[in-house]
């Protein structure tokens, strides 16, 4: 075994010893370990870049303590995990939800690194969030919840320390609680948090981003292919923000958006959604926060399927958009068994790494989320530049920027994949185009 082989197994042997219960971490770090193996041998100084990489330059866990409206005493645990700052401050979502524990936010926060670095803005990458569900809640109670978490976090960020962003159930809503008491505490109005309301320093197209840019990623993907997005029947998982506006675009786009889910099964309109009716599920998830099935009541071309996955229906492409690891290995190979031949995460690592090797084994094309969902954060930081110039951009400007960067990253993914002779395994080259760009900035600013 050669130096830098040993130097790789090293590592890798520690990372898993120190976290040896932190299962999503460690698969976020396996996967792209192994993409980054080529790099490694070519070049060793990069093995102690990772090494320090995956440890995150700060941890941070506080309770968060509140009222619900019966006067009950309610705590929950809130985290932030600021990884890396070596591009810019840390930037990231918030994840509200039953599942959130620190090893779902270290891997949220690590996969953040090599998306923002992917989207050539100076930002660095963090993650946060916390075990409270706020379905079912009230409003007061949700901003109970919101002060209360911002009360301890407020400390820890700043337009150029941390600048925190929405993520699953943290919308528009729970964003406003948390700016106006962190404007309450620091008594001051900056651009601290990331999809905000246009009144009060939003960007025009940041709620559509991630949705918007995945279909951006695929519709590079398949120009690569020679192919368009035209008549393409498209399978979506999830029905909140990314979902919506991935169906929205693939719509404008000339595709066919038949699916969307929740926790308890799907819904599917066999002929395609409609603008008005893709209309109709925002409603009913951004206003009335009811269950998809829900949506059966005002079509009457809907089937619903209790218990059931999407995967199951006759498709061509797959755009994932609930939450992590949502396709496991079973689930990949329906997807192909019903023609799927393209599938582009919009959601957070939907796909297992045994779901991944059969994407691989059966030559589908393959977005993995850190270059496919990057638009959120890449409007993100757009947010943060208009803030900075004290500006709001138009629709139309956001937009046009948030094309090029989703072909910027599309490009420079299959351009690394190519420079090591992965052909155009698209994961593989946006692991290496992410990690370069911060290890080298890491490098560069010394051991810290």
């Amino acid at each position: 075994m050669s130096a830098a082989a040993e130097k790789i197994a090293l590592v890798r042997e520690n990372i898993r010893r120190r976290d040896p219960d932190q299962k999503e971490f460690l698969q976020a770090v396996e996967e792209v370990f192994e993409s980054l193996t080529p790099v490694f041998e070519k070049d060793p100084k990069y093995i102690e870049a990772f090494e320090r990489l995956v440890e995150p330059e700060r941890q941070i866990a506080f309770r968060v303590p509140w009222i619900d409206d019966s006067g009950k005493q309610q705590v929950n645990r809130g985290f932030r995990v600021q990884m890396s700052s070596a591009l810019g401050p840390y930037k990231g979502g918030l994840r509200f939800h039953p599942t959130v524990n620190l090893s779902v936010i270290k891997f949220l926060a690590f996969e953040q690194t090599f998306k923002n670095s992917l989207t050539t803005l100076m930002m660095g990458a963090g993650k946060g969030g916390s075990d409270f569900d706020p379905r079912g809640r009230s409003d007061r109670e949700v901003m109970a919840f919101c002060q209360s978490f911002m009360t301890e976090l407020y400390r820890h960020i700043g337009a150029d320390t941390d600048v925190p962003a929405g993520d699953i159930n943290v919308g528009a809503r729970e964003i406003g609680f948390l700016f106006g008491q962190y404007k309450r505490l620091a008594n001051n109005f900056t651009g601290v948090l990331t999809g905000k309301d246009l009144f009060w320093g939003g960007s025009l197209i940041r709620p559509e981003a991630t949705g918007y840019g995945c279909v951006y990623f695929a519709q590079n993907y398949l120009a690569h292919k020679g192919e368009t997005l035209e008549g393409k029947r498209c399978l979506i998982s999830g029905s909140g923000n990314v979902a919506q506006y991935t169906a929205e675009k693939l719509l404008q786009l000339g595709a066919v958006p038949v699916t969307f889910s929740d926790s308890n099964g799907y819904i599917l309109e066999p002929n395609g959604f409609t603008q008005e009716q893709i209309n109709h599920v925002m409603e009913l998830k951004n206003v009335k926060r009811v269950r998809i099935s829900e949506y059966c009541a005002i079509s009457s071309t809907a089937q619903y399927f209790p218990g059931k996955k999407p995967w199951e229906v006759q498709g061509d492409l797959a755009f994932p958009s609930a939450t992590q690891n949502e396709i496991d290995e079973e689930d990949a190979k329906t997807l192909i068994a019903n023609g799927v031949r393209g599938v582009f995460e919009g959601a957070n690592m939907p796909s297992t790494n045994e779901a991944i090797e059969v994407y691989k084994a059966n030559s589908v094309m393959f977005g993995p989320a850190k270059a496919a969902n990057a638009g959120g954060v890449a409007v993100s930081g757009l947010e943060m530049a208009q803030n900075s110039q004290r500006l709001q951009w138009t629709r139309e400007e956001v937009d046009s920027k948030l094309e090029k960067i989703m072909k910027d990253i599309f490009d420079n993914s299959l351009a690394a994949a190519q420079k090591y002779d992965l052909k155009d395994d698209i994961q593989a080259g946006a692991n290496i185009a992410g990690f370069i760009k911060v290890a080298d900035s890491m490098i560069h600013q010394g051991c810290v």
